[in-house]
């Protein structure tokens, strides 16, 4: 098995994977906030970690992976001002926080199971069964002085970690009104200070809020993931994964307050990994105007959600991708023409082989495609060479048959089962 290198946001570079534990990797990977639909922008994210989970044990390893619900706390802004996205939810549909969020919880499975990804792989973990965890946290961080009180909730000091700027390498001191960070609070002490807990308003009860030693409120969207991964993975964990929007406030501040918790100069996360942009009409994919792709959109245009899952394979996913219904068409043509020719290939070649008896040239594109799945999840690359060796007339149909399910291990196109709707 070739090694495992994976591209670290942190270093800005690939990097031999060293992990933790020789026998059991620790991933956490941010998930939905259940107020809405995912688009398919989201699930390019959670195709991606499926893909990550899927390599990592096909390389041997045990895998501990937690995927959080976000269902409190994430604000419309990243400058913790304005609605809270659920209460924004329920406002639209005229349902309780709760309903709403059980509901596009049910709805992001559904989504999925359609993409062929088992949900038991990993351990899935709500915001608000975990708010005791939470507070605690943020109690351990106003006893380290991380924090300070304002009129709407608690704050994080971050001009108190020397190390915030270091993920998405932030120009502090050029941050302007407008970008990064919308100031409107007055009583922040920087720009990039960010909430640890917000009171709820005085005019008003929200559906959502707790009693905490600083006041009836409700934690900040940074501390969840935080909180969690240590409840359930510990304090330094090896991967976590998320959208490249997700690293100049979400991650950062997360990597302030979990490792301003820790002993001085340790580590919350040897492995930062971000999947990029799904755009579509010459934007990112977005939520925020209503106007949105979902995967049902795809399954009524007769699209198979597995060829939308093959279309995110063809691109390295620290590439942007482009969507278009063109691109999508021409991804279902190869992915219909795979099942196609797997089908050939089983009813050829019914006794498949074991990895173990493979001849020297069929091993060799074993190794190839091991080779570009450990380089840093190159499906791109691997893909092509599936696609050699289902062309190769000198590799015997039995082995090919072997290999293709191997393969498959993989990329998830669930190719056992679909063949036979060919």
């Amino acid at each position: 098995m070739a090694k495992l290198y994976f591209y670290n946001t942190l270093k800005r570079e690939k990097e031999l994977f060293l992990p933790l534990s020789k026998s059991k990797i620790l991933v956490y990977s941010c998930g939905p906030t259940v107020y809405h639909y995912a688009h398919i922008g989201n699930l390019r994210a959670f195709v991606f970690a499926d893909i990550l989970n899927n390599t990592l044990r096909q390389n041997g390893y045990t895998v501990k992976h937690q995927i959080n619900i976000t269902d409190v706390g994430h604000l419309v802004s990243d400058d913790d001002e304005g609605e809270d996205k659920m209460e924004k939810g329920s406002l639209r549909e005229g349902k309780s926080v709760w309903e709403v969020a059980e509901f596009y919880t049910k709805a992001f499975f559904a989504d999925l199971l359609d993409l062929n990804i088992d949900r038991e792989k990993f351990i899935w973990t709500k915001a608000t069964d975990y708010i005791k965890e939470q507070i605690e946290m943020v109690k351990l961080l106003e006893e380290k002085n991380y924090t300070y009180k304002t009129s709407d909730g608690l704050y994080f000091d971050t001009s108190k970690f020397e190390r915030y700027t270091e993920l998405a390498n932030i120009d502090i001191e050029g941050l302007q009104k407008g970008k990064r960070i919308v100031d409107e609070n007055n009583e922040k002490r920087n720009k990039t200070d960010f909430a640890l807990w917000k009171f709820s308003p005085k005019d008003k009860k929200r559906q959502m809020e707790w009693d905490s030693p600083w006041g009836v409120g409700f934690p900040g969207w940074h501390i969840e993931c935080s909180s969690m991964s240590r409840a359930v993975l510990g304090p330094h964990i090896d991967i976590h994964t998320g959208g490249v929007d997700l690293i100049p406030v979400h991650h950062t501040n997360e990597i302030a307050q979990s490792e301003s918790s820790l002993e001085d100069g340790q580590r919350f996360v040897n492995y930062w990994m971000h999947v990029n942009f799904l755009n579509a009409d010459k934007e990112k994919m977005s939520k925020s105007s209503g106007d949105f792709l979902r995967l049902e959109n795809l399954k009524e245009k007769n699209f198979s959600p597995l060829s939308y899952r093959y279309l995110l394979l063809m691109t390295h996913y620290r590439k942007e991708l482009k969507f278009s219904w063109e691109s999508l068409e021409a991804a279902n043509n190869a992915y219909q023409k795979l099942l196609k020719k797997f089908k050939t290939i089983v009813e050829n070649g019914q006794k498949r082989v074991s990895l173990e008896e493979l001849t020297f040239e069929a091993n060799n594109y074993k190794e190839k495609f091991e080779e570009a799945m450990n380089d840093d999840l190159n499906t791109s690359i691997a893909l092509a060479k599936m696609w050699s060796l289902i062309n190769d007339k000198s590799i015997l149909d039995t082995e090919k048959h072997t290999l293709i399910l191997y393969f498959d291990k993989y990329l998830g196109l669930n190719l056992s089962r679909e063949k036979n709707k060919v």
